[in-house]
């Protein structure tokens, strides 16, 4: 379980080193303001879909794990009576 948590802690940190290189090279690079405020909403879009694509994962992968958890538990207690 706890191996589970740091993939996770691991991944969000992969996310938001994404997201600051992404709004590190849209600000850097040589455009008009428009066309940077453009791209940064677009990389904003994309990064929040991502997130939330990514957290629906996750909780439906808890969900599971927790049901499995449940299934465990009951058949335990059957088995010791």
């Amino acid at each position: 379980m706890s191996e589970s948590k740091g993939t996770g802690k691991f991944f969000l940190g992969a996310v938001c080193g994404a997201i600051a290189g992404a709004i590190a090279g849209v600000v850097l690079a040589p455009k008009s303001g428009k066309e940077t405020r453009e791209d940064i909403k677009a990389a904003s879009d994309k990064a929040i879909k991502e997130a939330k694509e990514t957290g629906s994962k996750f909780f439906k992968r808890d969900k599971k794990e927790e049901k499995e958890a449940k299934k465990s538990k009951k058949a335990k207690e059957e088995d010791e009576e």
